[in-house]
């Protein structure tokens, strides 16, 4: 016989799109069987009502037949041989009426009664726990949905915890109310055999039995039929008893574990973090616009191919394609007060997606793997050994030195969080892969990742905590002098990723080096945060503006840039150099990386002429 599907039990805690879809195969299996064991029982009880029609029948026929002798015929009471010839059939009858009735009886035990029992017992009882299945779903919907509204707020963890351990209940009530309901499923896969085959087997050895005696032939002839029908019903009814007892110990074994498994983000204190990750799916929260204001979040089930996030609903088949991660970028965004968001971004800037992520653990890992796949690591032969080897060579080239935080006056203080890092390549690697790197930038050189002001410049740009006029135009209308000629040639919006001293501006090549070396290293710490700022170009010089404030950051005179590029692939990263004096009289040479929003070559050529 053909192997019986099964749903699997181990899956039925993910309750993933494809175990549902999996889940509608076997309900629609159920139905359809339902529909036909209905309607087989109709007809067998059609058949069963005309056996006992022909058992009150054959009696009326019997009795007509012994009638025939009492009839007052004006001619005569009739023929002796015929009423005596008619008494025989009757008797004939009588029997034949005997054999009809303990067929009828045997129809009604055997054919009958086992598939009013089949579904009675065992489809009512699949069409039970599916309700109780959908029940618990929908409970379990509900309380992650209210999970996932909790706020940041340290104050709020008691109720976190009520939450947390709603979830959990509703999580364990699902899982247990799936488990059962997958195995009556299971188990309805050998039922329906056993009880499409045991009502014809009981109607065909009824009528045997009725007919064994004028057709003994045609017995034998049923006989080593009807035996391997019942060899095979028995064989079916072993390996159910087998599988009932193998999907008890099952599920014995899934219900045995801790209930820390039903607990969102559980191991938060210390998750186990995978940042090799070039595959990855899982439910997440996606944001959505339902108005000009307003937006809803909805739980679905994201999952990677190739290059592509796909989205996919319950019970669907199959997901439709939802962003294109190739050479995309993916950043945390704090969003509507909601924990362990991200925000995918397409290469042009112009489409986003925000997601929200059920745990910390599966918050980084999505975030690593989104930022694997967008290097196009999946295109290589071994993508999982090309992503561990990348990130390995990430943690060799970058090493976190000591961070400190510094508040400065008229800017915020979450933009005012520099990150440093330090460069501790091997000189053996270095000379093998890139002899020129030496001259180029220093090894362990740190990697500033935020626009922090020595004190001096910073009271020197903004004594007095005056804002800068965007347009060149000062304040103070005594004094034209300082700000003439510094007319407003064009306005960027930039992010800053870094800044690094290097030890030539000679080639552009510096600059590249840098490029990689910053986003490198905020690849491999997970530094997605980026400072916004106008790029404002001048005649004279270029400054970095905050947007809300309209402080100058930083301001660099053109005649101190010695270098600038905009990435030969990444079309939107743009860099330059910056030459310093000091107080020694030397010179200190700076790279600063920066992506904007437009294309980085159109930055170069407003930096190349100014005054054009």
């Amino acid at each position: 016989m053909p192997a019986v599907d099964k749903l699997l039990l181990e899956e039925a805690l993910l309750d993933s799109p494809q175990t549902r879809s999996l889940l509608s195969v076997f309900e629609e299996d159920a139905g359809t069987l339902t529909d036909y064991t209905n309607q087989l029982l109709q007809t067998m009880q059609r058949v069963y009502g005309a056996q006992n029609e022909m058992c009150l029948a054959t009696q009326q026929l019997s009795s007509q037949l012994l009638a025939y002798e009492k009839q007052n015929f004006a001619l005569g009471k009739g023929d002796e041989e015929v009423i005596s010839t008619l008494q025989y059939f009757a008797n004939v009858v009588n029997e034949l009426n005997v054999l009809h009735t303990e067929l009828a009886k045997q129809l009604a035990d055997s054919m009958v009664l086992p598939l009013i029992q089949f579904r009675e017992k065992d489809l009512t009882e699949v069409s039970t726990l599916k309700d109780l299945f959908l029940l618990a779903s929908n409970e379990h919907d509900l309380s992650m949905a209210k999970y996932s509204r909790l706020p940041k707020k340290r104050e709020n963890e008691k109720l976190k915890a009520e939450i947390a351990k709603e979830v959990a209940g509703a999580r364990r009530k699902q899982h247990l109310s799936s488990l059962q309901y997958y195995c009556a499923l299971n188990a309805l896969q050998y039922r329906k055999r056993t009880a499409m085959l045991d009502p014809i087997l009981g109607y065909t050895q009824g009528q045997i039995n009725f007919m064994k005696k004028g057709y003994e032939m045609f017995s034998k002839k049923m006989d080593g039929f009807l035996a391997s029908v019942s060899s095979m019903i028995q064989r079916v009814q072993g390996d159910l008893d087998a599988e009932a007892e193998a999907m008890r110990i099952t599920q014995q074994e899934l219900l045995s574990g801790s209930d820390v498994m039903y607990t969102p983000d559980y191991d938060v204190s210390s998750p186990v973090i995978n940042r090799n990750l070039i595959q990855k799916a899982g439910y997440l929260n996606m944001r959505s616009k339902t108005g000009l204001v307003t937006t809803t979040w909805e739980r679905l089930y994201f999952f990677t191919q190739g290059g592509n996030l796909m989205c996919q609903h319950r019970g669907e088949v199959a997901g439709g394609l939802i962003q294109d991660l190739d050479n995309c970028s993916v950043m945390a965004v704090d969003c509507e007060d909601r924990r362990y968001c991200f925000q995918i971004t397409s290469p042009n800037g112009r489409s986003s997606l925000i997601l929200q992520a059920e745990g910390k653990r599966e918050y980084e890992e999505w975030i690593s793997a989104i930022n694997n796949i967008s290097r196009q690591i999946y295109l290589s032969e071994n993508p999982e050994a090309v992503a561990i080897r990348l990130n390995q060579t990430a943690q060799q080239a970058v090493t976190p030195i000591t961070s400190f935080d510094r508040k400065l006056e008229n800017i915020p203080q979450s933009e005012s969080i520099m990150r440093t890092v330090s460069h501790n390549e091997s000189l053996s690697e270095q000379a093998t892969r890139e002899p020129e790197l030496e001259q180029l930038i220093a090894p362990g050189t740190p990697i500033q990742f935020d626009i922090v002001l020595p004190a001096t410049e910073f009271q020197d740009q903004n004594r007095g905590s005056r804002r800068t006029n965007p347009f060149g135009e000062s304040d103070d209308k005594l004094d034209n002098s300082t700000d003439e000629g510094l007319l407003l040639q064009q306005m960027f919006v930039v992010r800053f990723l870094g800044s690094m001293a290097v030890k030539t501006d000679r080639t552009n090549q510096v600059i590249f080096e840098a490029m990689r070396q910053v986003l490198a290293a905020r690849a491999i710490h997970n530094i997605f945060r980026m400072t916004e700022s106008h790029l404002m170009v001048t005649s004279k010089s270029i400054r970095f503006i905050d947007p809300q404030t309209q402080v100058i950051r930083i301001s660099f005179d053109l005649e101190n840039i010695t270098q600038f590029a905009a990435h030969l692939e990444n079309k939107r990263l743009v860099g330059f150099v910056v030459c310093t004096p000091e107080a020694s009289g030397d010179q200190s040479l700076s790279a600063y990386v920066l992506e904007s929003n437009t294309e980085g070559e159109k930055v170069c050529a407003y930096i190349i002429f100014p005054t054009s």
